[in-house]
């Protein structure tokens, strides 16, 4: 598996799977309005990486580099699991020049499993619109 910056060519496919990932991610969210589009609006300015194999794309991981923050990271959800989301994580980390953050929805069990299991430790709650998230921070260098 390889991790490499994004190409335009690369478009199609993420929009399809930053639907379909976040239709199987947010069970408890109503996402009848989540379009392809979403995709474009949700990246702007972001340095965005893939993971690929053999040609077949994936996964992502968006940071916004200025904050070492990471956006979205998201694996088709047709995948079993093989460690894409580990090796995009890892990517991100070694990008950062400080202490990387996120923030995961509360509700997410499985991506703030997958957060822990990787070091990354709650910081702080918040609330963006109603949905109650936690800011979390990358492991100590």
């Amino acid at each position: 598996m390889q991790i490499r910056p994004y190409q335009e060519a690369d478009r199609p496919f993420l929009r399809n799977l930053y639907l379909a990932a976040r239709q199987a991610a947010f069970t408890w969210r109503d996402t009848q309005n989540y379009r392809l589009e979403d995709f474009d609006r949700s990246t702007i300015g972001e340095e965005i990486w893939i993971a690929e194999q053999d040609g077949r794309l994936l996964g992502f991981v968006s940071l916004y580099r200025a904050e070492d923050f990471i956006h979205h990271l998201y694996v088709d959800p047709r995948l079993p699991p093989q460690g894409v989301g580990s090796a995009l994580l890892h990517a991100a980390e070694r990008a950062f020049t400080s202490t990387g953050s996120l923030k995961c929805l509360v509700k997410n069990h499985k991506a703030l499993a997958f957060y822990h299991k990787h070091g990354w430790q709650i910081v702080s709650p918040g609330d963006d619109g109603g949905e109650e998230y936690y800011l979390m921070h990358s492991p100590k260098r």
